[in-house]
């Protein structure tokens, strides 16, 4: 019976991409997520996450904008052409009006400023969970 129940935790483990320069930020942000029970696949620029994003399956996506390689703004746009049932968050510290507007006009979930607070990344979280349930239901 034990195993049911801990195959049944392991199917409900979000599967998150976090990408950003910053190794850490990448750290913490691990920490936070993997304590909200989140499988963490890390990146450090945007041309290695979007590689990554095309050849695995992930639940969401916490996206920094300014990266080298390959932007944030660029990133999401490939990936929301690729996937764009998947939901995808930006984390910046240099974040402007204009640049806020313009991730959630292309299908960005939110926007969150650094440095962030966990309650933030619960909400985005609980949010990921919401649309993997609802893509699952629509699936059935």
């Amino acid at each position: 019976m034990e195993n049911k129940v801990e195959d049944k935790s392991a199917e409900q483990k979000l599967k998150m991409l976090i990408t950003d320069d910053s190794k850490m930020l990448r750290r913490k942000l691990r920490a936070d997520l993997e304590e909200l029970g989140c499988e963490v696949i890390e990146s450090a620029n945007g041309k290695d996450a979007v590689m990554l994003f095309l050849k695995d399956e992930f639940d969401g996506v916490i996206l920094d904008i300014v990266m080298p390689e390959v932007g944030g703004i660029e990133a999401l746009q490939l990936m929301k052409e690729a996937k764009p049932e998947i939901p995808i968050v930006m984390l910046s510290s240099s974040g402007t009006p204009q640049k806020l507007m313009q991730t959630l006009k292309m299908g960005a979930l939110d926007f969150i400023q650094k440095p962030y607070m966990k309650d933030q990344i619960v909400k985005v979280i609980e949010a990921v969970r919401r649309e993997r349930q609802r893509r699952e239901a629509t699936k059935k």
